[in-house]
């Protein structure tokens, strides 16, 4: 089995589930699967894929499991005993052949579904890789691993803070692999590789478990709430009316930067730690984000800025130097860590695309990024939030 407990998932789809389960446990979503690598070709695999999915959905959470969920402050006792029963249920996913490409679709109500994303794209990713690199070089991988680590405490030597998470789980080589990079920071890096987002791994090696909101929050929030310029805001009302503090980082390019900041209010500025960065230039992000806390008349060195946006070691070294005693930073970094053994990754993604039946969009700041099934809707979500026509 690729996949050995349902706690091997991002900390953020389980707090999630909470605030669906508490607040929205009649919506109904649909999620579709996408490569943006061009020339990959994953009609191979289905069949391991299938058997994988088949064995993903006979898990339940042990009592050990649930129990450390428990000790988690933010989770709440109702939720545990309702994750108790929880099952995965293949009936709700698609899967097959379509014009030529393999496809995936998950629809069903959101309390049933939420759990799918993370285990179906690690699943999918080491099915790829058992095929496309059955004899791995590990050694290049560990070298490439220790050069990244020696960056980091050079610059540590040097003064500079810097500390950073495992954000991986979903584009991983394999479990065992994500596992020896975990363990290894934990030991040469320790106080500065503070967490990962993978639930499992923190409960099993002692590691912060690190994760607030998805995409897929605020993209509900355009189906649930009635009025669509006004979803942004639901969103983020409603997640604190969940967790009231805790979790307190706010996603900030569902509907764009520009929109994010029109909405961030000195109420939202002042209730959320911070924000993270997920698509566009960081550098500019990070400095309009210090400007609006300045114009609030919020310190931005009370503040958090996390950037999560497909980084290198390389590239967050750089962030942490241009934003270095103007505000807080810590940086989430998946691919690089997890999939950097002997070839090249690739880049898939499952997203949310319809909610209630209403089609939901993310419009990123970055090209590419988007998807959406109804080009008429995301065109008006454009000129609603953007003020462009598509």
């Amino acid at each position: 089995m690729i996949i050995n407990t349902l706690l091997d998932t991002d900390l953020y789809k389980l707090t999630m589930m909470q605030g669906v389960y508490h607040q929205f446990p009649r919506t109904h979503v649909e999620y579709e699967f996408k490569c943006r690598t061009p020339g990959i070709d994953l009609r191979p695999l289905i069949r391991d894929i299938r058997k994988e999915i088949k064995s993903l959905c006979s898990l339940h959470m042990a009592d050990d499991e649930l129990d450390y969920l428990r000790s988690l402050t933010y989770i709440t006792e109702d939720f545990v005993l309702y994750l108790k029963s929880f099952r995965l249920n293949m009936d709700f996913i698609i899967m097959g052949e379509k014009d030529g490409a393999f496809f995936l679709n998950i629809k069903g109500p959101w309390i049933d579904t939420i759990l799918f994303e993370i285990p179906l794209l690690a699943i999918i990713n080491e099915c790829y890789f058992k095929r496309d690199q059955p004899e791995p070089d590990w050694t290049a991988g560990r070298k490439k691993l220790s050069f990244k680590m020696n960056l980091i405490q050079d610059e540590l030597n040097h003064g500079l803070p810097f500390i950073f998470s495992d954000f991986g789980t979903r584009r991983r080589f394999s479990r065992i692999w994500h596992e020896e990079i975990i363990t290894t920071l934990q030991q040469e890096l320790p106080g500065t590789f503070t967490g990962t987002s993978n639930v499992d791994l923190a409960r099993r090696l002692g590691l912060l478990p690190v994760g607030t909101m998805a995409h897929e929050w605020l993209m509900a929030g355009q189906a649930l709430c009635p009025s669509l310029p006004d979803s942004q805001k639901f969103a983020l009302e409603h997640w604190l009316k969940e967790y009231r503090g805790a979790l307190g980082i706010a996603l900030s390019d569902v509907a764009g930067f520009d929109a994010f900041l029109n909405d961030f209010d000195l109420n939202f500025a002042k209730a959320y730690e911070g924000c993270r960065h997920d698509s566009g230039d960081p550098f500019s992000w990070g400095d309009r984000l210090i400007n609006h806390y300045n114009t609030l008349k919020i310190d931005p060195m009370s503040k958090l800025a996390i950037f999560s946006d497909g980084l290198t070691v390389q590239k967050a070294i750089q962030i942490a130097r241009h934003f270095q005693g103007r505000i807080n930073t810590a940086f989430g970094i998946g691919t690089n860590l997890t999939n950097d053994v002997s070839g090249k990754p690739i880049q898939i993604v499952i997203k949310m695309t319809r909610c209630q039946g209403s089609p939901v969009a993310k419009l990123s700041d970055s090209p590419g990024k988007q998807m959406c099934t109804d080009q008429a809707y995301l065109k008006n979500l454009s000129l609603i939030f953007k003020g462009e026509r598509q």
